[in-house]
C-alpha cells in the first residue's frame, strides 16, 4: 500500500501554483509610504515575524545573539587559559614559589597568590604551540565563531527589516510589542494581506496558511514520530527499552531530510519532483541511505570537537547550579522525544510550551507517587550517616574556624551535603495519599496524549517507565546530550539506513501541494476524512486506511486544538462536520449529568482528593471533573436520583462543555475584540472573579481556551475508552482494564479531614439532599 499511494495536489480554481521563488524579501517603496508586496519567501518571512514576537523585539534578539558569540569566545579562551597558562604545582602548593623580592613583607612570603600561579605570556604561548591537538581545536573553534559572526550580522539586518515591518505595516511599536499576543499579530497579518497582497498566489490568507508556513518541517517530524518511523526506540541489555532523541540527532535528521545539500526538499516549500514519483522510490532510498552513512562518518570525524565542546559547555553551565542546588539534577523536564510525541499538528512553540508547563506539576506528582521501599530504607540510613558526619564538621567549624584550613575539609562538607540532599529526594512524604489513576488523568487533561495501554494501568511500574521516557530527569537529559556526539554517528550509520525506503514512501504518500502554500504534510491539513481514526469519534466520516490514520487520535485532537486556539478559522466541510457531530454528542451526554454549577462547586473537594490544595481555576475545574467518579463512589456527595447511572468523567466534562456559550468554533470572538466587550459566559464560569480582574484580555482568552481544550481531551479519551470496551455498562470514568469501576483512593485521617474542610468551604454534606428536595418540589409544581 505504501508503495502504491501517490503524491496529491489540492486544486483551487482561483489561484495558480506558486512558481519557483527566490529566498528574497522584496521591499517596494511607493512615494512616502512603505509597502510590502510579493514577499517571495513567506516561510522565512512569517517565521522571522513569529520569532521577533516571541523573543520580545529587536533589542532582546540583538543582545542574545551578541552574548552568544561572547559566551562561545569566553569558553574557548578561558579553557585554553586553564590548560596552558596556570602552574598548578604552585597553585596547589606542591612546589614553593620564589617570593624573595624586596617588596614583599616577611609575613606574606610563604603565601601563594593567584598571580604567582599564572605563567608569563611567552611561556603560555610556547605551551599552546607545543600541543598539536589544541591548535587544531582552536582553529576549528575560530572557523565556527567566524561563521556564527557572519550569520549573526545577516540576521540582525533581516530582523531590522522585520522591526520596520512591525512599526509601519502592522502599526505595532517596538516598546509596546509585549502588549500584543500572537493571535493579535496574526490577525493584523491577515488584514494586511487583504490590502497589500503579500502573497500574490492567494487573495486571502488564513490562520492555517500562516501555521503551515511556519511549521512546514516540524509537522513532518511530528508525523514521523506519530507513525513510529524514526529509529529512536532501542532495547538495551540491563537497561531495557530506551528512547534516544537528542538535539544533535534531531539536527542531523533535519539536515538529511529538509534543508541540507541533497535533501528531499529542493527549496523551503517544494519537494523534489523525483520524490513525488513511485517509480523512483528504490533509487531515492539508496541515495538517502548512502547520504545517511556519509553524514554518520562526518559526525564520527567531528566527534572529538563536538564532544569537547559538549563537556565544556555542560561544565560551565551546570557546575555552579549543582553546587548551589544539588537537588536540581533530580528535577524533571519534558524530553525532546516527549515534546514531539505530545505536540499537535500545527502547534506553535509557545502554545506547546504553555501546555506542557501546565502539565508539569501534575506529571511531577504522578511520578513522585511511585516509591521504592528498598531505596527509601537505603536513603534514610545513608542520609543519617552522612548527616551525622556533616553536623559534626559544621559544629567544629563554628567552634574554631581553623578547621577550614585542614586539607580537603571543604570538599568533604560539600560532598556530604550533596549526599544528604540526594538521599532526601528518595524519601517520600508519608502524609500524602496519591491516586495514580486520577493523577494520570490530570496529566492527560493538559498534555492531551497517552497510549491506550496506560488506561487502567497507571499504578504499574511499566507505565511509570514509559512516562519517564516523556518526562525525564534533568540528569538523564544532560547525560544523553553528552553521549550524543558518540551515539549519533552510530545511529546514522547502522540504524537509520534500514528506514530509508519507509521514509521515501512517507514523504510521497503524506505530502500534498496546497495552492499558495506549497508542499506540506497532509496530516497538517487536519483532514478527518483522509487521516481520521474511527476509534476517535470519526466513524462514518473517515475513508483512511490503517496506514493513513494518525495514531492516538492526533488528527481529531489537533483539529480541536487548532479550532479552539483560532476561533475565527473556518474549517473545511469534513472537519466542520466532525466538530458539529462532536458538539451534538456533548449535548446528549450533558443531559445525563448533573448541572455544571453543581460539578464546579465540588472543585475544592476534588482538588483535596487529588492532593492539590493550591488548585486555582481552571485547575479547580479539572479537579472537580476528574474527581467526580471518586466522590460519587465514596459517598462524599450524594448521587442525583434523577439520573439512572452515576456521573462519569465523560458526563461531567460534557456538562461543563455544554454550559459554555459555544464549546467549539463559531464563537464571535477573536484577538481583535475590544477590551470593553461584555464578559463571555464561559469566562465567568471557568475563572474566579479575582482571577478575571488580574488577567489581561489576551491572557484571559488563553486560559479559557486551555481549559476548554483540556475538557475536550478528557471527553474524547473517555469516549475512545468506551468504544474499546464495547457495549454494556461503562466504567465510572476511571481507567480500568476490565471495564469495572475502580475502587476509590484510600483515605487516611489526614486526607479525609482535608476533604471535609474543602467540602465545608462550599456546602455541608447534607446540602446536596436539601437541594435535591427543592428541585423535586419545583418539578412537582411544574407538572401540576
Amino acid at each position: 500500500m505504501a508503495a502504491q499511494a501517490e503524491y496529491r495536489r489540492l486544486d483551487d480554481v482561483e489561484e495558480d501554483s506558486p512558481p519557483g521563488e527566490e529566498e528574497l524579501l522584496l521591499h517596494v517603496t511607493e512615494g512616502l509610504q512603505d509597502s510590502w508586496h510579493h514577499i517571495k519567501n513567506l516561510d522565512n518571512f512569517f517565521t522571522k515575524i513569529y520569532h521577533f514576537h516571541q523573543k520580545n523585539g529587536f533589542a532582546c534578539m540583538m543582545l542574545s545573539d551578541i552574548f552568544e558569540l561572547v559566551q562561545f569566545l569566553f569558553v574557548v579562551t578561558f579553557t585554553t587559559f586553564l590548560l596552558c597558562c596556570v602552574d598548578y604545582d604552585v597553585l596547589f602548593a606542591n612546589r614553593p614559589v620564589n617570593q624573595s623580592h624586596a617588596g614583599a613583607p616577611a609575613a606574606d612570603r610563604g603565601k601563594v597568590t593567584l598571580p604567582d600561579a599564572v605563567l608569563p605570556a611567552p611561556q603560555c604561548a610556547q605551551r599552546i604551540r607545543a600541543s598539536g591537538w589544541l591548535i587544531f581545536l582552536l582553529v576549528m573553534a575560530a572557523a565556527f565563531w567566524l561563521y556564527r559572526l557572519v550569520k549573526v550580522l545577516c540576521s540582525l539586518l533581516s530582523y531590522w527589516e522585520i522591526r520596520t515591518f512591525y512599526i509601519k505595516a502592522l502599526n505595532i511599536p517596538s516598546e509596546g510589542l509585549c502588549n500584543y499576543s500572537w493571535q493579535e499579530v496574526q490577525a493584523r497579518l491577515i488584514s494586511l494581506q487583504r490590502r497589500q497582497q503579500m502573497c500574490v498566489h492567494k487573495r486571502e490568507l488564513t490562520e492555517l496558511d500562516i501555521y503551515h508556513r511556519i511549521l512546514r518541517f516540524k509537522n513532518y517530524t511530528v508525523a514521523m514520530v506519530n507513525k513510529s518511523l524514526l529509529p529512536v526506540r532501542f532495547h538495551l541489555p540491563l537497561l531495557g527499552p530506551v528512547v534516544f532523541l537528542t538535539q544533535g540527532l534531531k539536527y542531523n535528521l533535519e539536515l538529511l531530510l529538509f534543508w541540507g545539500p541533497g535533501s528531499l526538499f529542493q527549496n523551503k516549500w517544494s519537494l523534489r519532483p523525483q520524490c513525488k514519483r513511485a517509480g523512483a522510490r528504490q533509487e531515492l532510498a539508496r541515495r538517502l541511505a548512502r547520504a545517511m552513512v556519509l553524514l554518520g562518518l562526518a559526525n564520527l570525524l567531528l566527534c572529538p570537537c563536538v564532544l569537547v565542546w559538549q563537556l565544556l559547555y555542560a561544565f560551565f553551565s551546570y557546575a555552579e547550579v549543582i553546587k548551589r542546588e544539588p537537588g536540581s539534577l533530580g528535577a524533571r523536564r519534558w524530553s525532546l522525544y516527549g515534546r514531539h510525541y505530545l505536540r499537535h499538528f500545527n502547534e506553535l512553540n509557545h502554545e506547546l510550551q504553555a501546555r506542557l508547563s501546565r502539565g508539569y506539576k501534575p506529571a511531577t506528582k504522578y511520578m513522585n507517587s511511585f516509591t521504592s521501599p528498598l531505596l527509601t530504607v537505603l536513603a534514610k540510613n545513608l542520609g543519617f550517616f552522612a548527616g551525622s558526619i556533616l553536623a559534626v564538621l559544621i559544629v567544629l567549624t563554628v567552634y574554631d574556624e581553623d578547621v577550614l584550613t585542614v586539607q580537603h575539609i571543604l570538599t568533604a562538607i560539600t560532598l556530604l551535603g550533596l549526599v544528604v540532599t540526594v538521599a532526601r529526594s528518595f524519601i517520600p512524604d508519608e502524609h500524602t495519599v496519591w491516586c495514580p489513576e486520577q493523577l494520570l488523568q490530570h496529566v492527560l487533561a493538559h498534555v492531551h496524549y497517552m497510549p491506550d495501554h496506560w488506561q487502567g494501568n497507571a499504578s504499574r511500574s511499566e507505565t511509570r517507565s514509559e512516562m519517564a521516557q516523556l518526562f525525564q530527569y534533568k540528569a538523564v537529559f544532560i547525560l544523553e546530550e553528552l553521549l550524543s556526539p558518540i551515539l549519533t554517528p552510530l545511529i546514522l550509520i547502522f540504524a537509520l539506513p534500514a528506514r530509508a525506503l519507509d521514509i521515501i514512501d512517507f514523504f510521497r504518500n503524506f505530502t500534498v501541494e496546497v495552492v499558495g502554500v506549497g508542499d506540506i504534510c497532509s496530516f497538517a491539513q487536519l483532514d478527518v476524512r483522509n487521516h481520521g481514526n474511527p476509534q476517535w469519534l470519526s466513524a462514518g466520516q473517515t475513508e483512511a486506511s490503517v496506514y493513513q490514520q494518525a495514531e492516538n487520535g492526533k488528527t481529531e485532537l489537533s483539529l480541536m486544538h487548532f479550532a479552539i486556539t483560532n476561533p475565527r478559522w473556518q474549517p473545511p466541510p469534513p472537519s466542520e462536520l466532525f466538530l458539529s457531530q462532536l458538539k451534538e454528542k456533548v449535548q446528549q451526554d450533558a443531559a445525563a449529568a448533573p448541572p455544571a454549577p453543581r460539578i464546579l462547586s465540588e472543585g475544592p473537594l476534588g482538588a483535596s482528593l487529588l492532593s492539590d490544595d493550591s488548585a486555582v481555576p481552571p485547575d479547580g475545574l479539572l479537579a472537580s471533573v476528574l474527581a467526580r467518579p471518586i466522590l460519587s463512589a465514596s459517598g462524599l456527595v450524594s448521587r442525583d436520583r434523577r439520573f439512572a447511572q452515576p456521573c462519569s468523567t465523560a458526563s461531567a466534562a460534557a456538562s461543563i462543555l455544554a454550559s459554555l456559550a459555544s464549546p467549539l468554533p463559531g464563537r464571535a470572538r477573536g484577538p481583535t475584540d475590544s477590551p470593553s466587550d461584555p464578559r463571555l459566559p464561559e469566562e465567568s464560569l471557568l475563572l474566579s472573579e479575582s482571577r478575571l480582574r488580574s488577567l489581561s484580555r489576551s491572557a484571559l482568552l488563553s486560559e479559557v481556551a486551555s481549559a476548554e481544550m483540556s475538557l475536550h481531551a478528557i471527553y474524547l479519551h473517555e469516549l475512545h475508552q468506551q468504544q474499546q470496551q464495547g457495549p454494556g455498562p461503562q466504567a465510572m470514568g476511571v481507567w480500568v482494564a476490565t471495564g469495572a469501576p475502580a475502587p476509590p483512593c484510600p483515605m487516611t485521617a489526614g486526607s479525609a479531614a482535608r476533604a471535609s474542610q474543602a467540602q465545608h468551604r462550599d456546602m455541608p454534606l447534607g446540602g446536596w439532599a436539601e437541594e435535591e428536595e427543592e428541585e423535586e418540589e419545583e418539578e412537582q409544581i411544574t407538572m401540576s
